[in-house]
């Protein structure tokens, strides 16, 4: 077997533009870190936001630093449960998706598009890409092997850049289904 990736829990979450913030929290207002993740300069925030689909609405975390756009990340199941198709999409990848509502404690934003789930992804270094034999934007699958739900990930796009750390990204649905944290080993 060879070297293997931590598997970590991207649960839903929310990042917010510059612009959208001050709208939903107040003019100048800044994110306040509650807890650093483990991709470098990434953090989970005290805030957080109540999105709002055609059949429901939950509160979300939000996650820093803000960003050029708004973008609500959700499994499939939260999806179902706000009434909001989303798209299996990169992170970043909004065009064409839904909107949906956001209400914080100084205003509300409609956003037109922006609702993903976030396709499966590996975080590395070139250090690691070059380790593990990929680059940039390639397509794996990982297996990971947890007690009673061993399972094998296809589709699986590695993303390389000197500003991350190793780790994949999977939503809480898949994370349930493969027992997750774990690790995993990526199979070409």
């Amino acid at each position: 077997m060879g070297k293997t990736i931590l598997v970590e829990t991207s649960a839903r979450h929310v990042h917010l533009s510059q612009a959208d913030l001050e709208t939903l929290f107040g003019e100048g207002y800044t994110l306040t870190n509650k807890k650093d993740l483990s991709q470098p300069g990434q953090f989970a925030c005290a805030e957080k936001v109540t999105v709002v689909g055609p059949k429901g609405e939950t509160k979300m975390s939000i996650l820093g630093p803000t960003r050029n756009a708004t973008q609500v990340e959700v499994s499939l199941t939260d999806a179902r449960s706000l009434g909001i198709k989303a798209l299996v999409r990169e992170s970043g990848d909004i065009e064409g998706t839904e909107g949906c509502q956001l209400i914080g404690p100084a205003g509300k934003v409609e956003i037109p598009c922006g609702v993903i789930a976030a396709k499966r992804h590996i975080h590395m270094t070139p250090a690691d890409a070059a380790e593990f034999g990929v680059a940039d934007k390639d397509v794996v699958s990982v297996e990971v092997k947890t007690d009673g739900r061993s399972l094998t990930f296809g589709d699986v796009v590695c993303r390389v850049s000197d500003s991350y750390a190793l780790a994949m990204h999977i939503d809480t649905d898949e994370s349930n289904a493969a027992g997750a944290p774990c690790e995993g080993t990526i199979i070409k």
